[in-house]
């Protein structure tokens, strides 16, 4: 017995020093605005054009401190994502120059990427990425929908919601984008801005979308809140490029299942439902 209580009680201390910074800070983390997603729920999919904006926006804001790491120039042309034809790709990887080598002279060199290159990192290393931005590097964006958590629930239902609304990382994004709000009056500090939906409240990247920030090829009029949207899809797509196919055969799977099934019901009738029970 006396073994029972000293475990309880060493799990409640270690509950006590997990929560108690959390609790510390007096900062609570706005749950993300939900929004509807067209690739949510299990036949959602990703709107082509929305990508393609979404692109536009990490392409032309976000590419300035954010890598993309995980994402090849291919990927933009393939099934499931932006897919742009192989001719645009090619001539945006034109437009970035890539570390190779060695040479016959055991040299490296610069040459212009090529579809199959992975999207170049906007810093040499993460060494000139802190230098770069006062001593904290730019998180790199390929997994970022997958890395952060736009719903916040108490921890002994965070695993049922979490598995109905998902862990809400694109919402998470948008809603971090759209949601820079002036300092509470007399709180104010040097070098950081105020947004509710970032945990401890500052956070050192100031806002990065402003209304017509970029032009949009489509002629889609480029408010912040569509330039949040878009970009929040685009990530979306990049932690989850092959989310189509995987959802299709997974759907493949339960339908060849459910007809295994019946066929085996079908089976078991015949050959036992003469046999008297």
């Amino acid at each position: 017995m006396n073994r029972i209580i000293k475990a309880i009680a060493a799990c409640g201390l270690s509950l006590a020093v997990v929560s108690g910074p959390a609790a510390a800070s007096g900062a609570k983390v706005e749950n993300a605005e939900d929004y509807a997603f067209s690739f949510e729920g299990p036949f959602g999919t990703f709107d082509r054009a929305q990508l393609r904006r979404g692109w536009q926006v990490y392409k032309e804001v976000c590419a300035a401190c954010h890598s993309l790491k995980y994402i090849r120039f291919r990927n933009l042309a393939e099934p499931g994502g932006p897919q742009l034809d192989k001719k645009t790709v090619k001539a945006i990887a034109a437009e970035y120059s890539v570390k190779d080598g060695p040479n016959d002279e055991g040299e490296m060199f610069e040459r212009p990427a090529r579809p199959s290159d992975a999207i170049p990192s906007p810093f040499p290393n993460e060494q000139a990425a802190k230098a770069a931005n006062n001593g904290a590097a730019p998180p790199d964006l390929s997994l970022i929908t997958k890395a952060r958590e736009g719903w916040w629930y108490p921890w002994y239902l965070s695993p049922i919601l979490k598995l109905v609304n998902g862990n809400g990382g694109p919402e998470y994004v948008r809603s971090l984008l759209m949601g820079y709000k002036p300092a509470p009056h007399g709180e104010e500090k040097e070098g950081l801005h105020y947004n509710p939906y970032f945990k401890g409240h500052w956070i050192a990247m100031p806002p990065p979308l402003s209304d017509d920030a970029v032009e949009y090829a489509d002629g889609t009029r480029a408010t912040v809140e569509q330039m949040a949207t878009d970009v929040a899809a685009f990530l979306a797509w990049a932690a989850m490029p092959k989310m189509e196919e995987r959802k299709r055969v997974g759907l493949m799977v339960l339908l060849y299942m459910g007809l295994f099934a019946l066929l085996m019901l079908l089976v078991k009738t015949v050959i036992w439902h003469r046999v008297k029970h």
